[in-house]
């Protein structure tokens, strides 16, 4: 008969309950027995653990007792390959064939292309950790990496028994009291959604992270935070991944206490990662579970091989540097309260950082998990791109002085530009939705300012921007014929900024009216229309033709040169319309002339202002007597 591994009362946790007959303890030669019993009775004979000899995987399956209330047959992926099985005591193949529909020879993961290609959907692979090397495991990340169902999953350990007990973790399902979820970052200051508890650095300062952590049976914990192979730091307080009771490996390099050293951080403060008690363990921090041949440390001291060691049926852990911050976090928090894979949340979340998978997953995907999420792309709204770049030209370059009355408004507003195309402010702080409306509420008010400003005085130095640039611009050698808004043929072009800060400028130049448009690209388009000629004493009717680039409002003005201000009249001041994308508005206003106004030529500019760019268009007429 297996003997039960029954859990002795803990003076710390005086509410663990008595263990159960959920994993039964044998010696490696009664193996391949009890995993018969066991697979032909689940509901009624415990999963075999061969962990005599193992103090450390003894006292896990204490812990286990715990965690897990009974015995549930996994759904099955579709491909399982056993790595060195030879390797393995027998009866660890038997355990584990239930796990995948269709076993396959190792010698076919050579090819992992082609393997992926006669042996499509999910894949299983088991073995022993020093089996987890570059060559196969990166080519089959990589090919299932961005797969819409979960790619591959790995259950392993340091030696065969490690393996076998991964293995039987497999069969066992959560105790309903076990909900708990957990974040602990030292590298963020995420949100605190309802039913997860956070702890970032401002806690570890006054709050016993040690004690909450080992006090706590969890369904999911995350610990992020810088680290190594063997740690995850957590300010003063350290995940640790040394196994006490594993062999050293001579030659290996190892972290200070391998060489009788103190730790780096305070010994009365470190969290052996195989006492965590907890359903899933995510380990987010860089290089927290290599490849074997690319480890930094001897297996004794290494993360991965210690949390698969401790009671967690699911243990995610990266494999190589990522970059994650508070997207993750916040991807993670909320797919692990509905219950998604953590790896698949974490990849998806980012994908737009880097071409390769970061976290690995040891333990079966959850058959009732959520479809895996699209990836995440870091795309910026277009709108705060473009709001950005024009920003950096008005601030960066020489054309306002440095006491201009727009500067101290622009800067908070490239301050809060910064922060959106940022990924944690893109990604997790805040929805697009949000983005954009607080960007357009700036927008309009800063484009109100500077119509205003424009029409107050249109000399001001904003409007100087296409002499300004296009001194520090090369023409672009594509022109492009237009009709000018007298009717006769124009020529459209672009000057190209020479540096960062300098902006392109479009012009359409009339060998009649001279240069009549300019604007700034994706700024409004405008045409100006009236008659040749108007009477002293008359009014002058002017039709704007306004093109926006986006739908959107856009403010609009008219000013004639200082030398006719005098004597004229402009109405309205400032006009504010809702223009549609691509579709031309027409706007009208009227220039009254007084009575005495000289007779010669003159000319009037209307212009445009839609999200900080300024457009204008120049129109030439002539003031003529007064008949009569």
């Amino acid at each position: 008969m297996n003997a039960p591994v029954v859990a002795e009362e803990a003076p710390d946790r005086p509410d663990r309950r008595p263990a159960t007959a959920l994993f039964g303890a044998v010696g490696v030669d009664r193996l391949p027995r009890a995993v018969a019993e066991f697979l032909a009775a689940p509901e009624h004979t415990p999963v075999p653990v061969p962990c005599v000899g193992r103090p450390d995987l003894a006292h896990a399956v204490e812990l286990a007792a715990g965690l897990y209330a009974g015995v549930e047959v996994p759904q099955p992926l579709d491909v399982g390959v056993l790595l060195g099985p030879l390797d393995l005591p027998d009866g660890v193949s038997a355990l584990a064939r239930p796990l995948a529909r269709t076993w396959v020879a190792e010698q076919e993961l050579a090819d992992a292309a082609g393997f992926r290609r006669r042996h499509p959907g999910t894949l299983l692979i088991v073995g022993c950790y020093d089996r987890l090397n570059l060559d196969p495991v990166r080519a089959l990340l990589l090919t299932t990496y961005r797969d819409r169902e979960p790619g591959l999953t790995l259950l392993s350990g340091r030696d065969a028994a490690s393996v076998a007990w991964n293995v039987a973790k497999q069969y066992a399902r959560p105790a309903a009291g076990v909900d708990a979820i957990g974040l602990f970052t030292d590298t963020d200051r995420p949100p605190h959604p309802d039913g997860v508890r956070v702890f970032d650095d401002r806690d570890f300062e006054h709050v016993d992270i040690q004690a909450e952590i080992l006090a706590t049976r969890w369904r999911r914990v995350a610990f992020q935070g810088h680290g190594k192979d063997d740690s995850v730091n957590l300010g003063e307080f350290t995940i640790c991944g040394l196994n006490p009771t594993a062999p050293a490996r001579t030659g290996a390099l190892g972290p200070r206490c391998a060489y009788g050293l103190p730790c780096y951080k305070p010994e009365d403060k470190l969290v052996p990662l195989n006492r965590v008690e907890a359903v899933e363990v995510v380990l987010s921090a860089c290089n927290s579970g290599p490849l074997a041949d690319l480890a930094l440390y001897d297996p004794r001291y290494q993360l991965l091989l210690n949390a698969l060691d401790g009671p967690a049926r699911t243990v995610v852990s990266a494999v190589s540097v990522h970059d994650s911050d508070r997207p993750e976090n916040v991807a993670w928090m909320h797919g692990a309260l509905s219950g998604a894979d953590s790896v698949d949340i974490l990849n998806a979340s980012l994908a737009g950082s880097h071409p390769y998978p970061a976290f690995m997953r040891f333990g079966l995907p959850q058959g009732d998990a959520p479809a895996a999420p699209p990836p995440a792309e870091h795309r910026p709204d277009p709108l705060v791109l473009t709001v950005g770049r024009r920003l950096t030209t008005l601030l960066t370059s020489e054309l306002l002085p440095h006491n201009h009355a727009l500067r101290p408004r622009l800067v908070k507003l490239a301050r809060k530009v910064d922060l959106w195309v940022s990924r944690p402010t893109h990604l997790a702080d805040q929805s697009p939705e949000q983005i954009r409306t607080s960007l357009t509420a700036d927008l309009q008010s800063l484009d109100h300012v500077i119509a205003e400003q424009v029409a107050a005085n249109p000399e001001n130095e904003l409007m100087s921007y296409p002499a300004h640039f296009g001194d520090r611009s090369s023409l672009d050698p594509q022109v492009r014929e237009v009709t000018c808004h007298c009717g006769r043929p124009a020529q459209e072009f672009t000057r190209r900024g020479l540096l960062p800060h300098v902006s392109d400028t479009i012009c359409a130049v009339c060998m009649r009216c001279g240069d009549v448009t300019f604007r700034v690209p994706q700024g409004p388009s405008l045409l100006a229309h009236a008659q040749d000629e108007v009477e002293q004493g008359a009014v002058l009717e002017v039709r704007a033709t306004l093109t926006a680039a986006r739908p959107g409002p856009v403010r609009l003005g008219l000013f004639v040169p200082t030398y006719l201000r005098e004597d004229t009249t402009v109405e309205p001041g400032i006009v504010k319309i809702r223009a549609g994308h691509e579709r031309a508005r027409e706007v009208a206003f009227r220039v009254r002339f007084a009575a005495e106004t000289a007779p010669q030529a003159y000319y009037f500019t209307v212009f445009a202002v839609q999200d900080l760019a300024v457009s204008t268009a120049r129109r030439h007429f002539g003031v003529v007597p007064r008949r009569g």
